[in-house]
């Protein structure tokens, strides 16, 4: 985004950002806490509601499906209504869909009310990310768009922590109520703070595309998650061939439409392709297993959520540790090393999880899980990176929207399909047994099982990947530049 606010004669001073800086970073904390915070409370909220795991996962489920629509919209929003009033109004409707939440009474009303929660969360990220892009100095832009990868960082870590504490001494209730103080803070931060940018004149919204994508990754969340009754049910069946009918339609309206909800031609790219395969494998492996993990802790081992927050919390350290020392070495290797030896090490943990036991110890947990956090550390960031460079150029700011929707939706295939792989091999493995604990854990062990292959496939594919084609010399670095922030949705 090119018009900046600073003029040129003026000397950048720390102090004009500051304001806009805090009201982006609140907003941010809030909604990527809520991506992580179900997870470690989902045991407490299905005993709660008495209900299964194949429902309410859905909580998660419905929360990323809702943000995947949404991303797409952010910057046409911005451009037609303005940055700051669609920023506000995006963290108000954020705030009012955890209050809901907070208030829910059965099952179907939490996933709604996430549903609407995520619909104001997945803008937040890539419109407060814009904004600080547009704001900040060209010679400032690496230091201070990275300043904004701390809440990236910490709220990841942190979300377990916080939603256990939460869970084991109040009630899940605050997971989502905390967040009616810190919306109204950011809301107010940000009326005070935030510039007005103009709006601009935008091509036609793509209206069929914004219907048919949700019903399309949608009903193929469905079938996937029924998939735990059987993969010939009549729910699973009718998930699948809605979903994949939905999806059809949906490829054929993008690819006839100038300005289309998803640019789908940079699919034509074989290097495109390739990364954003590994990369959605990677997803589903690592996603799949951060709903798995908590679920074990506090079924099989017994913790408490708080307990099972701090276990977690070396995954996401070692994350953080290890993805500045990812970037360094991408920028003097290249991206197949890193996915090669990130991926590597992710298959190793899960592998070593799926000989887990209940008398396994927590140093052994905790271990591996820095383990599985390091590998993602190492590869993530380079693999994104090596797919904006591997997009024609011309399509690169087209692409990162592409990018962080199908993150989310393939979060919401790896939830779905691990919490219906888990529920059908318990109940398999309970037909077989007597001991009830020895089902659980068996059926765990097949599901990291599950996971490792997946990402072992992704590793595989990593040996193929090669260096992008060289793109033409007067290749904008604005626009890759611009394409950093929504890249980061989701980290």
């Amino acid at each position: 985004m090119n018009n900046q606010q600073n003029s040129a004669d003026t000397p950048f001073s720390v102090k004009t950002i500051i304001g806009p800086m805090m009201a982006v970073i609140v907003g941010m904390i809030m909604v990527i806490l809520d991506s992580t915070v179900v997870n470690v409370a989902l045991p407490g909220i299905t005993e709660y509601f008495k209900s299964d795991l194949t429902k309410m996962q859905w909580t998660i489920t419905g929360y990323t499906l809702a943000l995947s629509a949404v991303i797409p919209l952010a910057g046409w929003m911005s451009d037609r209504f303005g940055a700051k009033k669609i920023f506000l109004l995006t963290i108000l409707f954020f705030t009012i869909g955890s209050v809901l939440c907070s208030v829910a009474q059965t099952p179907e009303q939490l996933i709604l009310f996430r549903v609407i929660q995520g619909i104001g969360g997945g803008m937040v990220a890539p419109i407060g990310m814009a904004i600080i892009f547009r704001l900040a100095p060209p010679e400032k832009i690496g230091s201070i768009m990275g300043m904004l990868g701390i809440p990236m960082l910490l709220a990841p870590a942190l979300g377990p922590v916080i939603s256990g504490w939460f869970v084991e001494y109040s009630t899940w209730h605050w997971i989502f109520l905390i967040n009616l103080p810190i919306g109204i803070i950011a809301m107010f931060i940000g009326a005070k703070f935030l510039p007005n940018f103009e709006s601009k004149s935008v091509p036609a919204l793509d209206g069929l595309g914004i219907i048919i994508a949700p019903i399309a990754f949608s009903m193929l969340a469905y079938g996937v998650s029924q998939s735990s009754i059987s993969w010939t049910s009549k729910g699973t069946l009718t998930g699948l061939i809605v979903g994949g009918v939905a999806l059809l339609l949906f490829i054929f309206v993008e690819l006839r439409l100038k300005q289309p909800l998803l640019e789908l031609r940079v699919f034509k790219s074989s290097d495109f392709v390739r990364s954003i395969l590994i990369t959605w494998i990677m997803q589903i492996a690592l996603f799949g297993s951060f709903l798995i993990v908590p679920l074990f802790l506090q079924t099989v081992k017994q913790y408490g959520a708080f307990e099972t927050g701090l276990i977690m919390l070396p995954q996401a350290l070692a994350s953080a540790l290890m993805m500045p020392i990812g970037g360094k070495m991408y920028d003097k290797v290249g991206a197949r090393p890193m996915a090669l030896v990130g991926l590597t090490i992710i298959t190793s943990a899960l592998f070593i999880f799926s000989k887990i036991t209940v008398d396994s110890s927590n140093t052994f947990i905790m271990l591996t899980l820095a383990m599985m956090g390091a590998g993602m550390g190492l590869s993530m960031m380079p693999i994104n990176t090596h797919v904006l460079q591997s997009a024609p150029r011309h399509l690169v700011s087209r692409v990162t929207p592409l990018t962080a929707a199908a993150q989310q939706v393939m979060v919401s295939f790896a939830v779905a399909g691990m919490a219906g792989f888990l529920t059908s091999s318990t109940k398999d493995y309970m037909a077989k047994t007597t001991n009830p604990l020895n089902a659980m854990i068996s059926a765990f062990g097949d599901t990291f099982l599950l996971a490792a292959g997946i990402a072992l496939v992704g590793a595989l594919l990593a040996i193929i990947l090669r260096k992008p084609k060289v793109q033409d010399a007067d290749a904008s670095k604005a626009d890759l530049d611009e394409s950093k922030s929504s890249m980061m949705v989701g980290h």
